[in-house]
């Protein structure tokens, strides 16, 4: 199997990387490394996979599968799962780690949410995920489009169970309300890496306001499914890993995510190992241990992979708990 990098924005160069983060432009370039052989993903090839892209472009839907130039987009696009970006393709932080175009966004495109709800409809998905940039411009951050669009979703598609990706609506008083107010199934924010190294993967944001995030939906709705993810090989230690497990199950949160950070060009974040599968195995039975009601971890992890079957996993695991 060949081992080959997905970038559908084509911004392999260190010009078109300046272009769609121009606030890594002056950064000295970190040489991407060549990846061990667990990583390896298939070149998208299947025809659902071109239907899938071509149902996105009909309804001018932008997913972050492209934008964040996921390895999985081949396998989760044949299998018809995309997970939606709504709120434009521009985003107002500028993550070190992460791919999605930084600048300031365009206005809200208030038929987004109906367009979201025919796309899931005429997918026919079980499950979808939903997430968004970071909307720092808005009063709201964007809440209440967040709640438009799973109300849009319920409307089109009933049977549908749904899960937000969201940020972390940072000095955005009641915003977190309006969102759980909706009533998402699955509520998703990522810690994305440990504290100590916040100030320079993910300097908008703050460890704890996220942490507290995630808490608080629990105290609002303790029916809705909270979930949280983090990337590994940015220069993390194995025990801070630990110990951001143990701030997760302080906060309730039922699900954990482990993956691999990958390089998406020169200007970004250096990888600084690759995490063997052995090390994620290690990381997966230790989180479950500590009491996750569902633990993902491997090499190919990302927020949204496989979320579908990770939902019915995860209302099981929540029966067979209350059952005990």
């Amino acid at each position: 199997m060949a081992r080959i990098e997905i970038d559908h924005r084509q911004d392999k160069t260190t010009k078109r990387g300046a272009e769609r983060h121009p606030e890594k432009a002056a950064r000295p370039d970190n040489p991407i490394q060549r990846k061990p052989a667990w990583i390896r993903v298939k070149a998208p090839t299947h025809p659902i996979y071109h239907e899938t892209r071509a149902l996105m472009r009909d309804n001018k839907l932008v997913t972050v599968c492209e934008e964040a130039a996921c390895p999985n987009i081949g396998e989760c696009w044949s299998q018809r799962h995309a997970t939606m970006m709504i709120m434009g393709e521009t985003c107002t932080r500028a993550c070190a780690f992460c791919n999605v175009a930084t600048g300031m966004p365009n206005p809200l495109d208030h038929d987004e949410p109906r367009r979201v709800g025919d796309a899931v409809a005429k997918l026919g998905l079980r499950h979808v995920v939903i997430t968004s940039v970071d909307r720092d411009d808005l009063a709201d951050g964007g809440a209440e489009h967040f709640a438009e669009t799973i109300r849009a979703i319920r409307a089109a598609a009933p049977e549908t169970t749904i899960e937000i990706l969201t940020p972390d609506f940072l000095r955005k008083e009641g915003a977190l309300e309006v969102v759980v107010a909706a009533r998402p199934d699955v509520f998703n924010h990522n810690l994305e890496t440990v504290p100590r190294l916040y100030p320079t993967i993910r300097p908008g944001a703050r460890y704890y306001h996220s942490l507290r995030l995630l808490d608080r939906v629990k105290q609002l709705d303790p029916s809705i499914f909270t979930k949280s993810g983090i990337m590994v090989g940015l220069g993390e230690e194995k025990i801070e890993v630990q110990q951001v497990m143990d701030d997760l199950r302080s906060a309730e949160v039922d699900f954990l995510t482990i993956g691999q950070y990958l390089q998406p060009s020169v200007k970004h974040a250096a990888v600084a190992r690759f995490v063997e599968p052995a090390e994620f195995e290690d990381y997966a039975s230790l989180a479950r241990a500590k009491g996750f009601l569902l633990v993902s971890a491997t090499p190919l992890t990302r927020s949204s992979y496989h979320a579908d079957r990770d939902f019915a996993e995860l209302r099981a695991a929540r029966e067979k708990m209350l059952a005990a």
